[in-house]
């Protein structure tokens, strides 16, 4: 089995419009010149816009359709555009408020999901992370991605408190992590301890599965990168450079095999505590 880029579906959608301006041109019986002359762009701007080297705005879509003699297909086109842009969505855009607004923006989907599916390679995941790993993880955003830090003790109290859908209201919760995630030693041994305790406390939850992906488990699957499904809508992945959002359904598809191909190996209940215990007990 393989997986996409996390960035393959965005480019993906943005080839998808280009092909269907493509299409209004060829039923219009234009050539790209006559397009670009028509509209008073220059001629290499057609081809751009069709190869989905070159983003279109909104003005752009209302001219192509006027030449094309389909101003009524603008509307939806300019609709598909924007779903284009909220796809893959780069992080100095996000952040570009603070860290707490970021943090603050996903309490609304946070609420209204029923079931959460959430795998993370390297980390333990945002709903089950304690104040001093959450203060660590954005700190390091913030120098990283140079964002300004100055609401860091706003934006950690933000994600604290998006943990309340854990034990209020009917949600139901399947989290996946490689073991590695629990050898991560962000914030320091003092902070790594009290999260692999809490993660023995979260665990007796009963809206919570928690699984552990040893190490050692026998896979022909290797780990990708970190997702999170919300009810069978949407899955979000955070990559180095932005956050990607998936809508399709096909796509979705495959997340949900992938996630379950990994529950299938993971450990739970007294193994998965045993493995919370050895990464606890080589804590110096």
């Amino acid at each position: 089995m393989t997986t996409t880029s996390p960035s393959s579906s965005a480019q993906q959608a943005r080839q998808a419009l280009a092909d269907r301006l493509r299409e209004l041109r060829l039923d219009a019986g234009l050539t790209g010149r006559a397009l670009a002359v028509a509209a008073g762009w220059d001629r290499t701007k057609v081809s751009k816009i069709e190869h989905a080297a070159r983003a279109p705005n909104a003005h752009d879509i209302r001219t192509w359709c006027r030449v094309c003699g389909a101003e009524e297909q603008s509307g939806d086109l300019i609709a598909t555009l924007r779903a284009v842009e909220g796809a893959f969505v780069e992080w100095k855009r996000l952040q570009r408020s603070g860290l707490r607004r970021l943090q603050e923006s996903r309490a609304t989907l946070y609420e209204r999901t029923r079931v959460f599916r959430v795998y993370e390679p390297g980390v333990v995941p945002g709903l089950l992370q304690t104040p001093g790993y959450v203060r660590a993880i954005l700190a390091k955003v913030g120098s990283f991605r140079d964002v300004p830090t100055t609401d860091l003790d706003e934006a950690v109290a933000a994600r604290i408190a998006r943990q309340r859908v854990l034990r209020e209201g009917a949600h139901r919760f399947a989290f996946l992590m490689e073991e590695s995630a629990i050898w991560t030693r962000l914030g320091g041994t003092e902070v790594a301890r009290e999260q692999l305790a809490d993660l023995q406390q979260v665990m007796t939850l009963p809206s919570v599965s928690l699984g552990i992906i040893p190490a050692d488990a026998h896979r022909e699957l290797w780990p990708v990168e970190g997702f999170w499904m919300f009810d069978r809508e949407r899955v979000t992945v955070e990559t180095v450079s932005g956050w990607l959002t998936i809508t399709q359904p096909a796509e979705i598809v495959q997340y949900e095999a992938v996630f379950e191909e990994f529950a299938g190996l993971a450990a739970y209940g007294s193994a998965a505590r045993e493995l919370l215990q050895k990464a606890q007990n080589h804590l110096v």
